[in-house]
């Protein structure tokens, strides 16, 4: 075997090793899936009425609730590293003839295939509460390419954290932020109508131009702006998370 495909296949069998402990834990697939449309349900349904947002709200929040179908997955998967890593799993594959790298894209792989898995529900669901996008062709290829940077980038940074964290249960609360983050940004109601600090915090994080972007895409409107600094923030995800992933495998594994 050819030293290119050697990594490809061992990643493959990390792959199915991953997303087979995925489907075999419910915990996981009701926050990834199911809870993202609880969300949905509870603030479109309920809570859609109050917010005067200039369109439907359904069409606002969808691109909101995209993001935080991928970061309610996110504590699955720092769990699942941590545990390769405080159980000897690591250091079992260590000693056998397994690419290194194949460990931790294995688990982002599967991190991104499972968000994907989450958007698709949320877009589903949308539909099926009125969601009438305007998007072209081209403009879905965008938010799909968005989406899968941005899954790319947050798996990576996910596997840092759960690298680095010392036991599971931390490293399940070290993505509070990522999954808190959407939360203060323009999800929900635009960041121009929220109060001061606040609007600024929401105007500057880094989810507010990504789920912008989004939404623009959705309505056929994208902001140039917007575009450039969601793929700024999401490249930068992926090289933050994977220096740190990589630096952290080699100092403690």
């Amino acid at each position: 075997m050819s030293a290119v495909s050697t990594p490809l296949a061992d990643s493959t069998i990390m792959l199915r090793r991953n997303l087979k402990h995925t489907t075999r834990n419910p915990v996981a697939i009701f926050n990834a899936v199911l809870f993202p449309i609880i969300i949905m349900l509870m603030f479109v349904g309920v809570f859609g009425g109050a917010f005067s947002v200039g369109a439907d709200y359904v069409d606002y929040a969808t691109p909101g609730l995209l993001v935080m179908a991928i970061s309610y997955g996110l504590g699955a998967t720092a769990t699942a590293v941590n545990s390769d890593m405080t159980t000897g799993v690591i250091n079992r594959f260590k000693v056998m003839d397994v690419s290194r790298g194949s460990m931790l894209t294995g688990h982002v792989i599967v991190t991104t295939v499972r968000c994907l898995v989450s958007c698709a529900a949320i877009i589903g669901v949308a539909f099926a509460m009125g969601f009438s996008p305007k998007a072209s062709a081209l403009d879905w290829l965008g938010v799909f390419g968005v989406i899968v940077l941005l899954s790319l980038g947050a798996g990576w940074l996910t596997v840092a954290l759960g690298l680095a964290a010392k036991t599971a249960e931390s490293a399940g609360l070290a993505t509070v932020p990522l999954i808190m983050l959407p939360f203060l940004s323009s999800a929900f109601v635009p960041a121009d109508t929220m109060g001061a600090g606040v609007r600024q915090f929401a105007e500057y994080q880094p989810f507010t131009p990504i789920i912008e972007t989004l939404r623009g895409l959705l309505l056929g409107e994208v902001a140039g702006g917007d575009l450039a600094a969601a793929v700024a923030w999401c490249v930068g995800f992926v090289i933050v998370g994977y220096v740190w992933s990589v630096s952290t495998f080699n100092k403690r594994a």
